[in-house]
């Protein structure tokens, strides 16, 4: 699973041959959501904060 980059300490990543839409993975430790990009939403959230969607960082 090759790392697009690490922002935050999030890592967005995709996996080789996955399936459509296109879309990329954020993981960092145990939490980790999926967002399509065409169009950019999040279709998969387990453990994102509102504050760090927002924000596009650690709420700490």
């Amino acid at each position: 699973m090759p790392t697009i980059f690490i922002l935050f300490g999030f890592r967005f990543l995709f996996y080789a041959n996955d399936h459509e839409p296109i879309h990329v993975h954020v993981v960092k430790g145990e939490i980790c959501a999926k967002f399509t990009l065409f169009p950019v939403q999040m279709v998969e959230n387990h453990g994102l904060k509102p504050a760090e969607l927002k924000n596009g960082r650690s709420g700490h």
